[in-house]
């Protein structure tokens, strides 16, 4: 029998920051057991103000190998590139 707990990834926001980064991973029975030790862990000088947990069977990603078929129809669309578009004098920080 398999006693071990499944693996969860946790992303934390810091108080500097507008989203959340992966900082690692734990083990935990449940989500809140998660949300605790990912805490514990990965925010002991108080630096984050959010955590989110994923157990990680269900995150799905993309193969490194196979980044052509994935990222490369992308370059067929050049209008999706700001440089195509003259914005106003009045438009600031874009």
């Amino acid at each position: 029998m398999d006693n071990s707990w499944p693996i969860w990834e946790v992303f934390i926001r810091s108080k500097n920051g507008l989203e959340h980064r992966h900082c690692g991973s734990i083990h935990a029975a449940d989500e809140k057991m998660a949300l605790e030790n990912a805490r514990d862990v990965y925010t002991r000088r108080m630096e984050g103000v959010s955590i989110w947990v994923v157990e990680s069977k269900y995150i799905t990603a993309s193969n490194p190998e196979n980044n052509g078929e994935l990222f490369e129809p992308a370059q067929d669309k050049v209008y999706r590139h700001p440089t195509f578009y003259n914005l106003p004098d009045e438009v600031k920080h874009m």
